[in-house]
């Protein structure tokens, strides 16, 4: 009988103890960077303009954060992140989308998953409230990569994403641009996540109304893994912004996981080689996280509207 006793005792403490491990696993060690574009941003905006976009990004930060501290995994985290993001019309993704010249939004968005390489993609939609989420979905729903156009707007329909008609997007300072023709934009351009979970996992997420001005059908590197984004759980997760153009002719994303990959470098090092030796300077700026947990945000611009939490208790955003 007392020999029974103790053994359900050592049970019940392997129980807790196992139980334990498990719930400090959940909530153990993560690490999570965002922006929210990169340019020629004036230090003299008013004080209540940029405390207007680092509480915008304070508030990013949490939300994933508050994912990532509870055990949830890296692919919840960087789509919410990226959602409040395409929902702030200070940023230009969703709903502060730029202008094409023909008065009209066209939006772009990738996710990509480290764990297994799986990807997914949109270009061009114009209807779809927060193409993040339909990139999530052509990852896990289909066994496509990309889609663009009005095949990817037909896709999100069918997918029962939230939809809004194309002037949804419409702000007035995004207009007061529009209107003066111009292709360079001084205020958030793209904006992105990188986070890696308890489990390991690093994910990969960008999305962004594109180039201001550009013309009808242009794609830049956000929507394209490899150039804009890119995770691989062996190496480092990467999201850019910037002139899109450059970072999809040196394959910025990718290479800087394969220089870590191939050459050994660190992603310190991996950053900088490809922000400062290989793209033009003002080239843009790239957020980073390796599969330890160390992260990076370079940028070649003036300033770059970014964030970094982990669990180490750092909880940081800047913009200069």
């Amino acid at each position: 009988m007392k020999q029974k006793i103790c053994t359900s005792i050592i049970i019940l403490f392997t129980l807790i103890f196992t139980t334990t491990l498990i719930a400090q696993n959940l909530k153990g060690n993560y690490t999570i960077v965002i922006h929210g574009g990169a340019g020629d941003i004036p230090q003299n905006i008013s004080d209540s303009l940029k405390q207007l976009y680092l509480n915008s990004l304070k508030e990013a930060l949490r939300i994933g954060e508050n994912i990532l501290k509870n055990g949830g995994k890296s692919i919840d985290a960087v789509e919410k992140v990226i959602n409040y993001l395409e929902d702030n019309h200070l940023f230009n993704a969703g709903r502060g989308a730029v202008f094409t010249t023909e008065g009209k939004h066209e939006l772009d968005a990738s996710i990509m998953n480290g764990k297994d390489l799986k990807s997914g993609a949109v270009a061009g939609v114009t209807i779809i409230k927060n193409p993040i989420s339909l990139a999530r979905l052509v990852m896990e729903k289909t066994e496509n990569v990309l889609f663009a156009g009005k095949g990817a707007d037909e896709l999100g329909i069918k997918l029962d994403v939230p939809i809004v008609h194309n002037s949804y997007f419409h702000t007035d300072e995004q207009y007061k641009q529009f209107l003066k023709g111009s292709l360079k934009r001084y205020y958030g351009e793209t904006v992105g996540c990188v986070a890696i979970d308890s489990y390991g996992d690093i994910v990969a997420g960008t999305s962004t109304g594109g180039r201001n001005y550009k013309l009808p059908g242009r794609i830049g590197d956000s929507p394209i893994i490899s150039a804009g984004t890119y995770a691989d759980n062996n190496t480092c997760g990467v999201s850019a912004t910037g002139v899109g153009e450059l970072f999809i002719k040196n394959t910025v994303a990718y290479n800087i996981s394969a220089l870590m990959k191939f050459k050994g470098y660190s992603l310190k090092q991996a950053c900088e080689e490809m922000m400062y030796n290989v793209l033009p300077k003002e080239a843009g700026g790239i957020i980073a996280i390796d599969k330890n947990g160390n992260y990076e945000m370079i940028f070649t611009t003036s300033a770059m509207f970014r964030g970094v939490a982990n669990s180490n208790g750092v909880f940081e955003v800047a913009i200069w």
